[in-house]
């Protein structure tokens, strides 16, 4: 296939680039500072003549917007909403006006769209959508509201010759430097790998190979489009997810950390405690209705597998910056 990724140069831009492109597929990255070969400059919010590769490409998987890991100012918060919405508009612009369009449109989107609780699951037949508890602090309903206008600039873009999928993608893990599962492994090895604020909230995960395999049958099912969730069949308490890395790294102890302090912690680390404190359980109906059968279902297996790929040589993926004056990733 001919691939073109927007906004590629992050941590899940570069497993799909590395492990597609293995494949025999032909992947081209856009980026606005485009680095090596395979990679072709955009802005993300014009057209221009990156549009060529989009007309004639087999699957577009928009990645582009700006890094949430960062604190949640009124000034990060409108760069994350412009650079996701541009550049779905775009994409959608460029997909519209192809002679001969891609088949599928891939749009990234989030778990953090569903409403924060702890049970039952969110799938995409029964979940409820965020944004309206009663407890949720006005900035996780904005980071709701950034949600649905990614998938709605998705939506009502008049592309009638290309199915687009919306991928509700919980947290990647892959063994590559600067992401999730990077930070968060370093974290249990400094001893930090206890439950934060009792440890009760949900975290939704998916390994990377699945997110890659997750990609590929998309492309080949036909009958699916619209909002899919990218995870794992089974989230688990934060409590219990750190337990389970710390075994698989062989570190004994993990240190509790109250809401203050994960507030303070996330201070430090110019983050936010949405991040930490928000429940994200959700369940791929979707995918295990149409047949996908994980690789990695459990987060146990999960994390001894990631661990041992840690101890191999690996490529090292660039860490994302929100302070940097960004417009869309990539």
């Amino acid at each position: 296939m001919k691939i073109v990724i927007p906004g590629g140069t992050g941590q899940v831009g570069m497993l799909l680039e590395r492990e597609l492109g293995a494949a025999g597929h032909q992947v081209t990255i856009l980026s606005r500072r485009p680095a090596g070969p395979g990679q072709v400059h955009w802005d993300g919010r014009t057209l221009g003549p990156w549009a060529d590769l989009v007309d004639g490409s087999d699957l577009v998987v928009n990645l582009a917007g700006r890094s949430v890991n960062c604190r949640y100012t009124p000034a990060n918060q409108r760069a994350m909403m412009d650079s996701r919405v541009d550049s779905a508009r775009v994409v959608g612009e460029a997909v519209a006006a192809a002679a001969r369009p891609p088949r599928l449109w891939l749009q990234m989107s989030t778990a953090t769209i569903y409403a924060h609780r702890t049970a039952p699951a969110h799938d995409e037949a029964t979940g409820v959508l965020g944004g309206g508890e009663p407890d949720a602090p006005a900035y996780w309903r904005y980071s709701v509201e950034i949600a649905e206008a990614w998938e709605r600039a998705q939506q009502e873009a008049p592309t009638p010759h290309t199915r687009k999928v919306a991928l509700r993608t919980a947290m990647v893990m892959s063994p590559d430097r600067g992401g999730a599962f990077d930070l968060l492994l370093r974290m249990a090895r400094l001893g930090l790998g206890g439950p934060i604020a009792g440890g009760g909230q949900y975290m939704s995960w998916i390994h990377g190979d699945d997110f890659v395999r997750a990609v590929l049958f998309l492309a080949e099912r036909e009958d699916l489009s619209g909002p899919v969730n990218l995870s794992s069949p089974s989230p688990l308490p934060q409590r219990a997810f750190m337990r389970e890395l710390r075994a698989a790294a062989r570190v004994p102890v993990g240190l509790p950390a109250t809401r203050w302090m994960a507030e303070l912690g996330a201070f430090a680390l110019r983050s936010d405690t949405e991040l930490l404190l928000k429940s994200r359980r959700m369940v791929p109906g979707r995918l295990l209705d149409a047949g996908f059968a994980f690789a990695h279902p459990h987060w146990p297996g999960a994390a001894a597998d990631l661990v041992r790929t840690l101890r191999r040589p690996r490529a090292a993926g660039p860490a994302a910056d929100c302070r940097r004056p960004v417009h869309p990733r990539g």
